[in-house]
């Protein structure tokens, strides 16, 4: 008798986050093509839910919607997406009890983004690990301070509660998800499906170094742009100054006050993050140095250690 796919109920509710439904939905949704595409049963069912029969999402794209089933219909999964509504989401008594009793019945829970929110008003994160968006951290630590709330991973998982960071996120959480169900490479065939990047693991930070290192006024953003292509060139203080059209004084002193950092520990730790794409990759600690620019095994060693606080043939084994 062939398996029952797995039903990914995913609760909507007025001026909800559109990417943060529809991201893990095409997710799943891929898995169920690539796995059609192989002769083999779809392993999800998808629903979207919510109280009133059609939701309008922050985006202004209406979604319809199923109606909150009865706690026989059974759940794999339910996902809580946030979004601009979700503070009145939680002062809904009714749906916040609704959740609460889905909860004993169905194998995981997860939320994305300010879902975190929806989630911990059930009381079902008190004392666990959880993250939400960047921007909403101090909030939601001061309304839930019973969360052990980690602001800077993209997903956590505690237990059978998974929580996610902002938006795009929910992307990566799915990943996860569907890996922990079916296995890493029908993750990664998902996530070359979706074009997506990178699968990242959960631990990376919700921040990419380049990302950082954008100033308000855009001035070496190209500067950036040319460095990520270029790990293994000469990326030297006067290098740099030159590309930058300056002394090198001057130009130490305004990226300083521009980035928050010095030239010299930014590439490091734009090197640093490039060398963990390729780690997670498989590529080889030999292969990574030298295509990053580090000049040696020993110095990436080093480079790593200061970062991230793991050497690099750990961090390869790990990820």
């Amino acid at each position: 008798m062939p398996n029952a796919p797995r039903r990914i109920a995913i609760l909507a509710f007025p001026d909800v986050q559109l990417l943060d439904i529809t991201g893990p939905l095409q997710a799943f949704a891929s898995a169920n093509d690539i796995a059609g595409a192989a002769k083999q049963e779809r392993p999800y069912e998808t629903l979207v839910l919510a109280q009133e029969p059609r939701v309008r999402t922050t985006a202004g794209l209406v979604l319809e919607t199923a109606p909150l089933p009865a706690r026989t219909v059974p759940f794999d999964t339910l996902l809580l997406p946030g979004g601009q509504g979700v503070n009145t989401a939680c002062a809904d008594a009714t749906l916040v009890r609704w959740i609460k009793t889905r909860a004993r019945t169905t194998r995981r829970m997860a939320s994305v983004c300010s879902g975190a929110f929806l989630l911990a008003a059930t009381g079902l994160l008190d004392g666990r690990r959880a993250v939400t968006h960047w921007r909403r951290c101090a909030e939601f630590a001061r309304l839930f301070p019973r969360v052990k709330l980690d602001p800077n991973p993209i997903f956590i998982r505690d237990g059978d509660i998974w929580t996610s960071a902002g938006i795009t996120a929910g992307i990566d959480l799915a990943l996860a998800l569907i890996e922990d169900d079916l296995g890493r490479d029908m993750a990664l065939a998902v996530a070359r499906q979706l074009v997506v990047f990178l699968k990242r693991p959960g631990d990376q930070a919700q921040f990419s170094t380049t990302l950082a290192l954008q100033g308000s006024d855009g001035r070496f953003d190209r500067l950036h742009a040319w460095i990520v292509e270029n790990l293994r060139s000469d990326l030297s203080l006067p290098t740099l100054a030159s590309r930058a059209h300056m002394s090198a004084r001057s130009f130490s002193r305004h990226y300083a006050s521009a980035t928050g950092r010095t030239p010299a520990r930014a590439i490091e730790q734009i090197r640093v993050e490039a060398a963990q794409r390729m780690l997670e990759e498989r590529v080889s600690v030999a292969q990574t140095a030298k295509r990053c620019g580090f000049g040696s095994e020993e110095t990436m060693r080093r480079s790593f250690l200061r970062q991230l606080s793991v050497t690099p043939q750990a961090y390869r084994e790990r990820f």
